[in-house]
């Protein structure tokens, strides 16, 4: 269930693992990340944008934390946050980390993803595009 909290006047929700879980290997990356930038309380932002190969594309930043309206969700000790939007493509995923040299960094395996392209970063879903363009 979510529940809506306030921090210095930014609303925003707390999610759970069901809408995406951290493996062990990308919360030992991403703390170093943040460790690294002076951010050890920030999270990584997931977005979904359009673009790539298969129309849709994972876009991920460090952050102080979440903004207005995003969802918050704490995983193996390292915090996520996504907007959304997003969260409709992202629900049930799992994030982790590879460090092989071509394909190496963070993976989301997504239950949603009907199409991927080899590139490994983009993806098609089922029916969440049309409905997407009529929510402001």
């Amino acid at each position: 269930m979510h529940v809506l909290h306030h921090m210095s006047s930014i609303n925003y929700k707390v999610g759970n693992e069901a809408l995406i879980r951290v493996l062990d290997a990308a919360s030992e990356h991403l703390c170093g990340l943040l460790e690294k930038q002076g951010r050890a309380d920030g999270a990584l932002r997931i977005a979904v944008i359009g673009g790539g190969c298969s129309g849709l594309q994972y876009k991920m930043d460090l952050v102080d934390g979440p903004r207005d309206r995003d969802i918050l969700v704490s995983s193996n000790g390292v915090n996520v946050v996504i907007d959304p939007k997003s969260a409709l493509f992202v629900s049930g995923s799992v994030l982790d980390w590879s460090d092989d040299l071509q394909q190496g960094g963070f993976k989301v395996s997504n239950p949603n993803a009907l199409v991927t392209c080899s590139c490994g970063e983009s993806f098609a879903a089922w029916n969440f595009a049309k409905p997407l363009t009529c929510w402001v």
